[in-house]
This record gives C-alpha cells, structure tokens and sequence, in this order.
C-alpha cells in the first residue's frame, strides 16, 4: 500500500499448511524478470511462482494424524449445531490446530453459516449468474480479474475457468447487494475461497463474510473501516505505547497502513500457510483476529526496545510505512505467528469499551458538523 491506498484512491468512491511431501527440482522451473520462481508444475498448493510458492513443506504431519484430524472434524459437522452448542470450546480449539485440508471447504461452509445459506437458496446463484448486472460494475470487475493471485494455476489464464468463476461470483454479489455492489478489496476473498471449493459454495462464503464478518466494511465512505482502525489504534496505544508514539509523532494514521490488512482479510498479506491456519481462526472468532493479526504484524514490522531507538531507525513517515508495508517475512512463519495469534489475549470488554468510545466520538463529530452547517445558512 503506498502513501494512498489503491482501494481508497481508486475503488472506495465507486466503489498454507498442507502437509504432503511433494518436492520440485530446478529442471522444472526458472526465474521471472522480477526474480520469483515460475515453476512448470505447480506447488502443493497450485502456485507456479510468485511470493506464494512454497519449494518444499516445512511442516509435516503424519498420515495417521491427518486422518484422525479428519475424522474428528466430519463427525463435528454431522452434527454442527449441536456441537456448536455442547462443544464451543472444543471447536475453537481445534480451529486453532488447524483444519485439515481435505476438510477446510466444508469447515469453513458450516463456520460462515454458508451451508445454510446453500439450503435455503438453492440454485439462486446460478439464477444470479444469468443477470446482466450493473454494467459500472461488470466494468470495474473485468478490470480486476487477472491481478489476483496471477501466479496461481486457476487464474493464470485470462479464459480459464478460475477467472470466468471469480467473475461470476463477484457479479452475483453485486446484483445479491446492490447497495455496496463491488469494491475491489473484496476480489481477492471470493479468489481465495474460489481455490478451496466449487463456485456456488464459495459464492455463499462470500455472501456470510462480506455480510456478517465484514458488514459495512465495503460500504461508501469506509466509516466502519476507519472506526476499526481507530480501536487498533488504541489497543496500541494500550500495547505498545513506543510504537504509538512513533506513529502519533509522524502522524501516520491507522487507514494508511492497515487498509489492504482489513478489506483484504489478509489474503495479500501473510504467507500462504499462515493465511490458511489464520482464516481458521478467523472464521470462527470472527473479525476481532483482524485486530489481534494487525498489533502483531506492527510490533514485528517496528521492532526496536526504546523509543529512540524506533526513532532512529524510522526517522520519517516514509520509513514507518515503508517497514510497516514490508513486515519480515521470516516473523510471518506459520508456527511462529500462529502462536503469538492464540497467546494475544484481548478481553471482550476491552474491545465493546473501544468500539462504544468510537462510535460516541463518531456521533459527537457528526452533530458538530451539522451545527456548523446550520450557522452558515
């Protein structure tokens, strides 16, 4: 994200752990202009190159594990409701270990509540698909199709099946919810769901957190973006005062650096294992993992003890943002983040009182304005 973010500049107003051991050679890739692998048969977890792909696994869990692990979760979800309710606890446990792969399309259904969904509108979606659409729409979303995720095996193809899906599905949201209709932010979470499962249960997925998870986050003027990004704010100011004073100093504020984090639900953020295990999480905590994710991703990106220390190494904005745009990507490791994810404790409490004083400041700002406005006529 640069100074100004692509979304709020361009669209707002318009508005990885598998674990099998596959192993490539040099023979069968080469290097891009940029320098990234392009390998000729994909990795693990269909990318050919770019940031996302993955040599080899580091991570590796045994075949008996797995099948343990997915015999557990499909006995959860025969029985999700009441699981949900006598279990709550053991769920979010196992969300934690991570799902494993095999499950994660039908995890991730019955935690959105999507399955429901599916059941109560069934073949809308493919209804949906056979509308027009909002031609301004239709436009934006032709323009975005080929820069999400481009070195990936279902999008590498401009008339392949990945593109045409993640049309169709962001089109039928426009015409599901014509309100917030497209914003460019959402592209890369229908792309992502797209990989894990077919069309119409991605569609759904979206449809719950775009609705539910992200609700308002899309809409014109980003007001509910910009109070999350004032109550992160303030949980560092709480947590790490050093790094909040750097930024209160440089007066960089939270929209110009948590923007893509938030309306991108990570996906252009973490590595490809770590993305994974954190949408396991994600989707069952719900959007307060966004603000745990992002004081963690601060405090790895401007890591120094004492404040002169930060102000030496991040003497201007333009250093802050620049460190806090490219956090190290060794501190973003699977293991590593994953546990700092679930030890970073924030009370419910802490976030309703954070999420009231915003809203009240919010209210008050708003009745301030109208009084002007009313003096000068």
């Amino acid at each position: 994200m640069k100074a100004a973010s692509p979304f709020v500049a361009n669209k707002m107003e318009t508005r990885y752990v598998d674990n099998d051991e596959d192993n490539y050679s040099d023979a069968s890739s080469s290097l891009a202009p940029n320098g990234s692998v392009v390998s000729t048969v994909p990795d693990r977890h269909g990318f050919l190159g770019g940031t996302q792909y993955l040599n080899e696994s580091k991570h590796m869990i045994s075949a008996n594990k797995t099948i343990e692990r997915e015999r557990k979760w499909l006995n959860m979800t025969a029985n999700w409701d009441k699981q949900m309710i006598r279990s709550f606890k053991k769920v979010q446990n196992r969300c934690r270990k991570g799902i494993p792969q095999s499950i994660r399309p039908r995890a991730w259904l019955y935690l959105t509540k999507a399955n429901k969904l599916l059941d109560q509108k069934k073949n809308l979606y493919f209804k949906l698909c056979d509308q027009p659409g909002d031609r301004k729409w239709i436009e934006d979303i032709r323009k975005d199709l080929h820069r999400q995720f481009p070195y990936h095996e279902m999008f590498v193809d401009q008339d392949g099946t990945g593109q045409k899906e993640l049309f169709n599905v962001l089109k039928a949201y426009t015409i599901l919810n014509p309100v917030i209709g497209y914003c460019q932010a959402q592209a890369p979470i229908a792309a992502f769901l797209l990989m894990h499962m077919p069309a119409e249960q991605a569609f759904w997925c979206f449809v719950a957190i775009c609705d539910d998870y992200l609700s308002d986050y899309y809409s014109p003027g980003m007001e509910t973006l910009i109070r999350d990004g004032n109550i992160l704010f303030a949980l560092l100011k709480e947590r790490e005062p050093k790094i909040y004073k750097l930024l209160k100093k440089q007066s960089i504020d939270p929209i110009m650096y948590m923007t893509e984090w938030f309306l991108c639900a990570f996906t252009r953020t973490l590595p490809w294992p770590t993305l994974l295990r954190f949408w396991d999480i994600f989707l069952f905590d719900g959007v307060k993992t966004f603000f745990k994710m992002g004081l963690i991703m601060i405090k790895i990106s401007l890591p120094e003890k004492s404040y002169s220390d930060l102000k030496k190494r991040f003497p201007t904005m333009c250093e802050t943002l620049e460190a806090l745009r490219n956090p190290p990507l060794h501190m973003l490791e699977e293991e590593r983040i994953i546990k700092k994810l679930i030890l970073l404790d924030i009370p419910e409490d802490t976030f309703k009182y954070y999420h009231m004083q915003q809203t009240s400041l919010r209210r008050k700002t708003k009745e301030t304005k109208k009084i002007r406005e009313t003096d000068v006529f």
